[in-house]
């Protein structure tokens, strides 16, 4: 370039780059010839790569775009409108909601940091997605700052789990980076970050309820997620889905299935839970049983229609309560103690309680590739099938969830077992 075509009066404008204009003409281009494709014309091979190659192009393109945005908050690009911080600006110019465009921003300040340049290439090449970078970022800023020095190292350990879990499973080894990284500081940084954790949730408890004039009540409720949340959740699926408990049992394709949806077969699974649970164990309220009682009449229990009253000072139904009096001297069963033998060979087909959470505990859930289903929503499956002469023990079965464990019997699609413990399905052509 000459001296002349250099100079510029001040105050004039910067003419475009002609470098950056004919890469986005190319760009535009390509996302046309991209766009004109007729998916529905596609075949199932092409229609794959196509998803494989787009899905890799949002997150190059979210690395672009993060790589821009943190250069655009460093010049304050936002001071020319009178923005109060870069996402404004970018909100403005893009229509993206505030929320969503300081949550990128801040993500593209972050990664403008030398410590994050790793995860800024990776993010640009189409390495790791954009949740699984801020997941990197959040793990690496909760290594004690006088452990700083470690944490380079923190960045490039988890980059390459990235490779092959979500954002949701990275959270794992992204925990463990003191261990793994630090291990001399390990152990109290974590102890110190569960008890944090343990006081903020316990001091967040809360139960709300509130009667309705229609016959209903809801309710809001707060949890401990360690502990006491989980313990619910696992309770609830379990009564919710029974057949779990049953789940080798050969399916009956003529079987109805419970189509209601999940939410509402866990609401009557909490009904169930509180209905049935052990009034001897309940604590005395005012040197009273705390159970509620019902009171009504022997034509009432015998199939009268008279209302019945309970303590409360409300009513129900005559079939209410004689379904509540048939809930009357059900007993909890008590699993076996920790003697009970886990390897029952061929004496029985169904894996036992001990079984299914020896095999949840080394599974952690559906065994099925890119499947994430807890073990409550889990089958368990003989490898070597029980009609076959296969043995009921922990080393031959696998979790699997409902969907999966019907795949897996279904002779239209061929399994594979990798080396790491999962089963994968291809539809036979």
């Amino acid at each position: 370039m000459s001296i002349d075509e250099d100079w510029r009066a001040p105050g004039a404008a910067v003419p475009p780059s002609p470098v950056l204009t004919s890469v986005l003409a190319r760009l535009e281009a390509a996302y046309d010839d991209v766009g004109s494709i007729a998916v529905t014309t596609l075949t199932d091979e092409d229609l794959t790569r196509l998803v494989d190659a787009a899905t890799r192009l949002v997150d190059r393109s979210t690395g672009v775009v993060m790589a821009a945005v943190g250069e655009a908050d460093r010049r304050r690009l936002g001071d020319s409108i009178g923005a109060r911080h870069t996402g404004q600006w970018w909100a403005q110019r893009s229509l993206l909601t505030r929320p969503e465009a300081n949550r990128l921003t801040h993500l593209g300040r972050r990664l403008s940091e030398e410590l994050y340049s790793p995860v800024q290439a990776a993010l640009a090449a189409g390495g790791v997605h954009v949740d699984q970078a801020w997941v990197i970022v959040k793990a690496v800023d909760a290594v004690p700052a006088e452990h700083g020095d470690v944490k380079p190292a923190a960045v490039d350990h988890l980059l390459i789990p990235a490779k092959d879990h979500d954002a949701k499973a990275l959270k794992v080894p992204g925990r463990r980076i003191p261990d793994t990284v630090a291990p001399e500081v390990g152990e109290a940084a974590a102890a110190k970050a569960l008890a944090d954790e343990e006081a903020a949730a316990a001091r967040k408890v809360t139960l709300t309820l509130r009667d309705h004039p229609n016959g209903t009540t809801t309710g809001k409720f707060t949890l401990p997620t360690a502990g006491a949340g989980e313990m619910l959740r696992k309770q609830l699926m379990a009564i919710a889905a029974p057949q779990h408990q049953n789940a080798t049992r050969d399916p009956d394709p003529k079987a109805e299935r419970d189509a209601r949806p999940l939410h509402e077969r866990l609401g009557w699974a909490f009904i169930e839970w509180i209905e049935r649970y052990a009034a001897d164990r309940l604590p005395t309220s005012g040197g009273v049983s705390a159970t509620v009682v019902v009171t009504m009449g022997p034509g009432t229990l015998m199939g009268g229609p008279a209302a019945a009253s309970l303590d409360t000072g409300g009513r129900i139904s005559a079939g209410q309560a004689r379904r509540l009096a048939c809930e009357a001297g059900i007993i909890p069963a008590v699993l076996g103690g920790a003697s009970e033998v886990l390897d029952l060979g061929r004496t029985r087909r169904f894996h036992s309680g001990a079984q299914r959470v020896a095999i949840a505990h080394r599974d952690g859930g559906c065994t099925a590739e890119g499947c994430d289903l807890p073990p409550a929503a889990c089958h368990v499956h003989h490898d070597l099938p029980w009609s076959r002469g296969g043995p009921t023990d922990t080393t031959t079965g696998r979790l699997l969830c409902h969907r999966h464990h019907r795949v897996i019997h279904d002779d239209r699609y061929e399994t594979t077992r990798p080396a790491n413990g999962k089963v994968s399905f291809h539809r036979r052509t």
